[in-house]
């Protein structure tokens, strides 16, 4: 099964487990077998059925959305990671 990495700012909706098992064949599978164990990540993560644009997910080293975005198959012990984009400053 494939594993997702939650961030810490996340983590508080995932009882601060900072890796979770996932079951699914595409990473937009897995987001939704996340969700369906924690329910109060899904605004967190998604608006209105689509992905977050502040919200990147890896798979490895790779930008999902330069993939085949949530349609990217994934097997066996896919490692996947949620990352948010950080913006601001000066």
């Amino acid at each position: 099964m494939a594993t997702i990495k939650i961030p810490t700012p996340l983590r508080v909706y995932t009882n601060n487990t900072a890796q979770v098992t996932v079951g699914g064949e595409t990473i937009g599978a897995a987001l939704n077998d996340l969700m369906t164990q924690f329910p109060e990540l899904e605004p967190h993560l998604f608006k209105d059925g689509e992905l977050r644009n502040f919200v990147n997910v890896f798979i490895g080293d790779e930008d999902a959305r330069f993939l085949q975005g949530l349609e990217t198959a994934i097997e066996g012990e896919t490692a996947l990671r949620i990352i948010p984009s950080i913006a601001g400053g000066r």
